[in-house]
C-alpha cells in the first residue's frame, strides 16, 4: 500500500488569459488562474449562495504548456489532474513568503478542454507515457489513451 497520495483534481473557468513565460532555453512554463465555485441554498433565507475559489495552476509539461498556450482563454472551463507543491520565496523586504500551486508536470498531469468557441465537444492532452509529448485531439471514450502519438486525428476541429 502507498504511503501517501499528492494528487489534485479541479473543474474550474480560467479567471485570466494563461501567462506564458519561457525557460532559457526556451521552453513554455504556463500559469493559470481557475476558479471552482460551490453553490447551495441557505437553510434560514431559502436564497442561492455561492463561493468561488481561486486556484494557482502551473504547467511546467510542454506538451500540456503548448496545449494551454494555444487554444486556452479566459472563461474556458478545463478539467485539470497535478499535484500540490509549494514553494517558498522572499519578498522584496527579505520576508518569507509561501505559495501553494497545482502543478501539472511529468507523466501524471492532464488537461482536458471542456468546452470551446462555438460550443460542444472539447479536446484532451495529458502527458502520456513519453514524459511531456502531447498534442491535442478529438475526445475519445473513456478506454482510449490520451496523448499518444498515434492516435492523434489530422484535424483539429476547433
Amino acid at each position: 500500500m502507498a504511503g501517501s497520495v499528492n494528487k489534485v483534481i479541479l473543474i474550474g473557468n480560467l479567471g485570466a488569459d494563461p501567462e506564458v513565460r519561457r525557460t532559457q532555453d526556451g521552453r513554455p512554463i504556463v500559469n493559470l488562474r481557475v476558479a471552482t465555485s460551490d453553490t447551495w441554498r441557505d437553510k434560514n433565507t431559502g436564497e442561492r449562495r455561492e463561493k468561488t475559489e481561486w486556484h494557482r495552476v502551473v504547467i511546467f509539461s510542454e506538451g500540456l504548456a503548448k496545449v494551454a498556450e494555444q487554444y486556452l482563454k479566459k472563461g474556458s472551463k478545463v478539467y485539470l489532474e497535478g499535484a500540490l507543491q509549494t514553494r517558498k520565496w522572499q519578498d522584496k523586504d527579505g520576508q518569507d513568503k509561501y505559495s501553494t500551486e497545482v502543478v501539472l508536470q511529468g507523466f501524471n498531469s492532464q488537461l482536458t478542454m471542456l468546452d470551446r468557441a462555438g460550443g460542444g465537444g472539447g479536446a484532451s492532452a495529458d502527458s502520456g507515457d513519453d514524459f511531456g509529448s502531447s498534442g491535442a485531439r478529438e475526445r475519445r471514450p473513456a478506454m482510449a489513451s490520451a496523448g499518444k502519438r498515434d492516435d492523434m486525428d489530422d484535424e483539429i476541429p476547433f
